[in-house]
């Protein structure tokens, strides 16, 4: 769980989670960019991105994957210069 691989995982969830919502914030409340209430986007959008990490922190804790249902496997990246055999 306290692999580089894993918080990149964890930190791709967390800026998409934030992304969506703050698309659901904005859209929900259907005005114009100049007269959205940002603040209030910008805390949904930071509330969302810490209940994922939370959740990722929760489900890695178990097998160091942050998925929930292991859909996918968090290879290491291999380290060092690549030799060809």
């Amino acid at each position: 769980m306290w692999t580089r691989t894993f918080w990149k995982a964890t930190a791709e969830r967390g800026i998409s989670t934030a992304a969506q919502s703050a698309l659901l914030v904005f859209g929900a409340d259907q005005v114009n960019v100049i007269h959205a209430d940002w603040p209030v986007i910008a805390g949904f959008a930071a509330g969302g991105f810490v209940l994922t990490v939370l959740k990722s922190l929760a489900v890695g804790a178990k097998d160091g994957n942050p998925s929930a249902v292991n859909a996918e496997t968090l290879a290491e990246p291999i380290e060092g210069p690549r030799h060809l055999a």
